[in-house]
């Protein structure tokens, strides 16, 4: 597990762009972005899902009843159900986070949720759950704490990065889309499951 940068090392205030951009290159990680009006929802994002290639991301920033908090990282067409996925995480049942407190935990408001904004998550209170859907991409499109760009990085970068940032994420199967490609080359690759190591609102 590769340790935080130390220019955000102590650092209370929430990571900016430049400064997401220079650790992600600080991990030889290589990413592409564009710049768009903002979006809010996944409805408004399916306009730019139409020029850009790979897996686009929904995010939700959850809590549950005992106050663990939980960041989704779910494929855009991922039915995820808030009544049911208390089972899935083996948790108490779960709500959307309020946005003081994912402004305090991930340093972006409702509406940028990614990612990549657990680089602000310093003392690691999120627990970070990964569709394995969404694994059967290549690539990955994410907003690079601001909902008016969107930031392409590989697959394989994506958990780097969260590794990198002090989390160890669980790879699950958060619905079934049976017949899908991708859930085919997720379950073909072993990606539909939690990797022991080396590791809301909507984005």
């Amino acid at each position: 597990m590769q340790p935080q940068s130390p220019a955000l090392i102590g650092n209370s205030m929430p990571a900016t762009r430049s400064e997401l951009f220079s650790r992600l290159d600080e991990l030889g990680i290589r990413t592409s972005t564009i710049e768009h009006e903002a979006v809010f929802t996944v409805a408004e994002s399916e306009r730019l899902e139409r020029g850009l290639s790979g897996g686009h991301t929904k995010n939700l920033f959850l809590k549950d009843a005992k106050g663990r908090l939980f960041l989704i990282i779910a494929e855009s067409h991922t039915a995820v159900d808030l009544k049911t996925l208390h089972k899935t995480l083996g948790c108490a049942r779960l709500s959307f986070g309020k946005a003081d407190l994912l402004m305090d935990i991930l340093g972006v408001p409702a509406g940028s949720v990614t990612a990549l904004s657990l680089i602000n998550d310093r003392e690691q209170r999120v627990s970070v759950i990964i569709d394995a859907w969404l694994m059967g991409h290549d690539s990955i499109n994410c907003h690079p704490l601001e909902n008016t760009a969107t930031t392409t990085i590989g697959r394989d970068d994506l958990v780097k990065f969260i590794r990198a940032c002090g989390h160890d994420p669980k790879i699950l199967a958060l619905s079934d889309p049976i017949g899908s490609e991708t859930s085919r080359r997720a379950a073909s690759t072993g990606q539909g499951e939690s990797r022991p190591r080396p590791p809301g609102g909507h984005d």
